[in-house]
């Protein structure tokens, strides 16, 4: 399979290139960045005089850049595994708009362990009515977007997550009220990710939390996302549970 990496000279792009390396399936094919790096691969600063390269692209650059991506993306049929976050409203239409002519992979979050863990906020949250949810989200001192996506993914996959105010930290003197979801962002040192929902409820607590150890898990799920993508022909938007085959 031939891989585009867009966001190649960024952290993420750089522990997803090294595992792309050690595979004996895959290739990268060209590189797309802010700056050029020297590499085994062709790198670009723009898609503009890019052609078809790839059979997918793995984006983990940074969200400003998905009118560039979309609009290459589209000239070139190529599909997309999106593992940047913080998009805005605007963005993600963008992006809904390319799915209907490709097929895109769209997650906040490409662990394994993550997916799972959404499912069992979803089931918790089903069971323990009435309980108070907060979300705590911790992460580096160089990510840029708050909460993360991966946190608004947790938020989402309450029961009946839009009937819920979205609390953004806690200041001031007003109590909790009901039907609220404390969603909290810590940034500091090196922090891969951690992600802990609280179910508190009357005289206990249930707590379900994941912790990532190293960036290259979310390398491999990303790349097992495009794997998967790349064997389907359906152009839509797709998320890791059609990927993962949770139901």
């Amino acid at each position: 399979m031939r891989v585009l990496l867009s966001g190649y000279n960024g952290t993420m792009g750089q522990v997803l290139k090294n595992y792309i390396q050690d595979s004996t399936d895959l290739e990268i094919v060209a590189g797309v960045g802010r700056e050029l790096l020297e590499e085994k691969f062709p790198t670009y600063t723009s898609y503009e005089s890019l052609e078809k390269v790839a059979d997918v692209i793995i984006d983990f650059s940074h969200h400003a850049g998905t009118a560039e991506l979309v609009e290459y993306a589209k000239r070139t049929a190529t599909k997309v595994v999106i593992a940047t976050t913080g998009h805005t409203t605007e963005e993600l239409e963008l992006i809904d708009e390319l799915a209907t002519q490709v097929g895109v992979v769209y997650a906040g979050n490409y662990s394994l362990g993550v997916n799972v863990l959404v499912e069992l906020v979803k089931k918790a949250s089903e069971l323990l009515l009435g309980y108070d949810i907060e979300v705590i989200e911790k992460h580096h001192n160089k990510k840029v977007d708050a909460p993360s996506g991966t946190a608004k993914m947790l938020v989402d996959a309450v029961k009946d997550a839009e009937d819920y105010n979205r609390v953004y930290g806690r200041h001031g003197d007003m109590k909790r009220q009901e039907k609220e979801i404390g969603i909290h962002a810590v940034r500091g040192g090196t922090i891969v990710g951690e992600h802990e929902v609280i179910f508190a409820g009357e005289d206990e607590i249930i707590e379900i939390k994941h912790t990532a150890l190293s960036k290259k898990m979310f390398a491999k799920g990303s790349v097992t996302a495009a794997q998967w993508l790349n064997s389907v022909e359906e152009p839509r938007l797709y998320s890791m549970k059609d990927v993962l085959g949770i139901e």
